[in-house]
This record gives structure tokens, C-alpha cells and sequence, in this order.
């Protein structure tokens, strides 16, 4: 493993943590990029992997949503795992530049969603098959970018779900999508002893920041900090597709 700017590291999990703690997602929407403006996409995913794991188990249990979640979103969980599976080698595949590109494209997909706000309204009877397409399409983004919050969150604003509700279950979603991921990086050398370790480390900054972002969110009016969010996300889109 490459020597780690650990300046740019301890800041994107910071940063990605705060926005986690505030919002509920953003930790590897945020953190992934930025890491990769100092190194390869590849790395940047692997040294994410336990805090993404641990950081969504700890709010979809945080939140009550372990068992009705399950019961709720088995379908889409299910169609993102599979889709997941089955593109994951596309990520492990793509050269450096091809994934910078991927990812600058999923984080401004990100913006355009949340600028739009598209109202959606998904009724009880469709819920179900909705879920399975939008789990089959956050798979095959996740698969390929390791991103897979875009389509998740405009589906789950959707069904209007009360915040605490839209944070548990979209942090099982999350665990959901992420153990096929980081399972195949593991299986094909992606993701070693070394990258573990260092993944390990990188729980420290984002623990540190979701204990911020849960501070923030009861002190800065959402509206506002989604502004300054939206921001950021199209100046490090723009970084990545133009370094």
C-alpha cells in the first residue's frame, strides 16, 4: 500500500463522518473522493470499509430499525445484493482515471437529485416492486463506484419516512450494499491485512466526526447545511473529473 497523505485522510473522514452524523448517509459520499484526489479510488474504498460497515449497523440498531427494516426493504436489500455481485468486478477492473470518473459522476448525480427534490410519491401497493428496481439500480451504481446513495436516498424521501425511520432504515440499506462490496475485495486481493489495518485507524476520525454531526444537526437548520453540502459535492465532483 502506497504512502497515505495522512492530512487529506484524517480530513475526508472527518468530514465524512460529520456529514453521517448530521444527515444520517454521506459518509463514503463524501469521504471516497476526496480521499481519491491523493490516491488510487481503489485504496480510498478499501481503507473505508470498517467504518462504513460499522458506522451503518451502529444507526440502523441506534434507530430500532433492524427487524422491521428487514421486513420492510428484504426486496431491495435483496436485488442490490445480487446487482452488487454481479458488477463488483467492474470496480475492482477499472483503471484509477476511470473510476475517479465514476465517482465524480455519482457524487454529482447526488447534487442534481438533491437540488430537484423530485416529488415522488409511492404509494403502499408499489412499494415493493419500486424497491426491488431501485435496489437493482443502487446495486449496479455501488457495484461500479461503490456509491450507491443517490437513487437509495430519492426513493426513501419518497415514501416520506420520519427522519429517525429514514436514517435507520437507510443505514441497513447501506450495510446491505457494502458487505457484497468490500466481500469481493477481500476475495480478489483488494482489500488485505494492511488495508484492514488502516481501516481500523480510520475509525477514530470518522467516530470523532459523527459525534460532531450529531452535535451540528441540532444546532444548524438542515436546509442551510444541505446548501453548504450541495456546494462542496460540485467543487470535489469538478476536482476529480478535471485532476
Amino acid at each position: 500500500m502506497p504512502e497515505i497523505p495522512w492530512l487529506l485522510f484524517v480530513a475526508a473522514l472527518l468530514a465524512g463522518g460529520v456529514v453521517k452524523g448530521a444527515l444520517g448517509v454521506g459518509l463514503p459520499l463524501l469521504a471516497v473522493p476526496l480521499l481519491s484526489l491523493g490516491m488510487a479510488p481503489h485504496l480510498a474504498i478499501a481503507l473505508l470499509s470498517v467504518p462504513v460497515l460499522a458506522s451503518n449497523l451502529w444507526q440502523a440498531l441506534e434507530n430500532g430499525r433492524l427487524v422491521s427494516g428487514l421486513q420492510r426493504f428484504g426486496g431491495l436489500m435483496a436485488a442490490q445484493f445480487l446487482a452488487t455481485v454481479l458488477t463488483v468486478r467492474m470496480t475492482l477492473s477499472l483503471s484509477a482515471a476511470q473510476l475517479s470518473t465514476l465517482l465524480a459522476a455519482a457524487v454529482l448525480l447526488t447534487v442534481a437529485l438533491m437540488v430537484w427534490k423530485p416529488a415522488l410519491r409511492i404509494s403502499a401497493a408499489r412499494e415493493r416492486m419500486v424497491g426491488v428496481c431501485v435496489g437493482l439500480l443502487s446495486g449496479l451504481l455501488g457495484g461500479v463506484s461503490s456509491l450507491t446513495g443517490p437513487i437509495v436516498i430519492t426513493y426513501l424521501v419518497a415514501l416520506q419516512l420520519r427522519r429517525d425511520e429514514f436514517v435507520g432504515s437507510i443505514s441497513l440499506i447501506y450495510l446491505a450494499g457494502a458487505l457484497p462490496l468490500y466481500g469481493a475485495m477481500l476475495l480478489f486481493g483488494r482489500l488485505g491485512t494492511v488495508e484492514i489495518l488502516g481501516s481500523l485507524v480510520a475509525l477514530v476520525p470518522v467516530s470523532a466526526g459523527l459525534l460532531a454531526g450529531k452535535a451540528l444537526r441540532q444546532r444548524v437548520d438542515d436546509a442551510h447545511f444541505r446548501r453548504m453540502l450541495q456546494a462542496f459535492l460540485v467543487v470535489l465532483a469538478l476536482l476529480l473529473l478535471f485532476k
